[in-house]
């Protein structure tokens, strides 16, 4: 089976601490407690999104994001493995479904990167993913529960699926007569731009379901003329584009930056849709900011843009029936 130019670029991630650090220069900064991160929750970086760090600087902001820390293996009360219940969410067949008239699929375990930050990233894959054995019975559930309109694809990262496998999960998506929304969850393409492609974009382009691509970008350096261009073709096509972002302590967390994000986001196309407060997953404490500091810079954020150009500021909570909103200032 041929094996397209973005599943290389995937095989050849980096997967080893000492050699990402050597590719930025940096081969003598190795960090206290940074092996045992690494062995409980091991490193992964695209070579692309490696390009994208400031060589030589240990606190780059994209580097922060996916470098192992001593800090992870910290016991921090009130952080846990399971931060959204996501296990008592799950109905069977990697599915979940927490809100009304939507449900999510976790398609796949894999990832192009592994964020430090990552809510899932003590979640059993193994036994919560959708099997393709177990396809055709999650397909018959749906059809059967008229009250879903909507499916997201999520993971793991979905475009991680060979072009393939997607477009059988799409093509049976779309038979469900009730369905009438396709939401792609994603950061595969920020970290590497080629795997929006051409087959790709026709099967998309096929699809009866109305799609969306929601992606995943913290910082405006993330936003590469490789990712706008990639982008094009699916602006072309009329698919919305929107952006979450998780508020990171050291990253993000100053209101210029937010502010170049929204708008840098705009210049590429995408809409600004959320902007989350950390989920509170055990190992990343160190990456929290406090209610009262978010609303601070949110604050200054609505004093700078436009109300089209600012995300929702919002913290998931397990068992709501929706994001919860966090107060702040309501000066537009």
């Amino acid at each position: 089976m041929k094996t397209d130019h973005w599943q290389q670029q995937l095989a050849g991630a980096f997967n080893c601490v000492e050699d990402l650090l050597s590719f930025l220069d940096l081969k003598a900064c190795q960090e206290p407690g940074m092996a045992a991160a690494d062995n409980d929750f091991s490193i992964r970086v695209t070579h692309f999104f490696a390009s994208l760090m400031e060589k030589g600087n240990i606190d780059d902001p994209l580097l922060r994001q996916v470098l192992p820390l001593g800090a992870e293996m910290e016991n921090t009360p009130g952080f846990s493995t399971d931060p959204l219940s996501d296990q008592s969410a799950h109905t069977g067949y990697g599915m979940l479904h927490k809100y009304h008239g939507r449900v999510l699929l976790i398609t796949t375990g894999a990832c192009a990167i592994n964020c430090r930050y990552c809510f899932r990233r003590h979640f059993p894959y193994a036994d919560n993913q959708v099997t393709p054995s177990q396809w055709q019975s999650l397909v018959g559930q749906l059809h059967r529960d008229r009250t879903v309109s909507e499916v997201i694809l999520s993971g793991g990262d979905p475009l991680s699926l060979a072009n393939g496998r997607l477009h059988t999960l799409i093509e049976d998506l779309q038979d469900i007569p009730h369905l009438r929304r396709l939401r792609i969850h994603s950061r595969l393409p920020v970290v590497l731009p080629d795997r929006l492609d051409s087959t790709l974009l026709d099967i998309l382009a096929d699809c009866r379901l109305s799609a969306s691509l929601v992606l995943h970008i913290n910082h405006p350096r993330e936003i590469s003329t490789e990712l706008t261009q990639a982008l094009l073709p699916l602006r072309h096509l009329g698919i919305p584009l929107l952006n979450q972002a998780v508020l990171l302590k050291g990253i993000n967390d100053r209101a210029h930056i937010q502010i170049a994000l929204s708008e840098e986001l705009f210049e590429a196309g995408i809409l600004p849709y959320y902007l989350h407060q950390l989920d509170l997953v055990r190992g990343a404490a160190h990456f929290a900011v406090d209610d009262q500091e978010a609303a601070a810079l949110y604050t200054l954020m609505q004093a700078r843009l436009p109300g089209y150009l600012l995300p929702r500021l919002v913290r998931e909570i397990p068992g709501a029936q929706s994001k919860t909103t966090l107060p702040v200032s309501q000066n537009r």
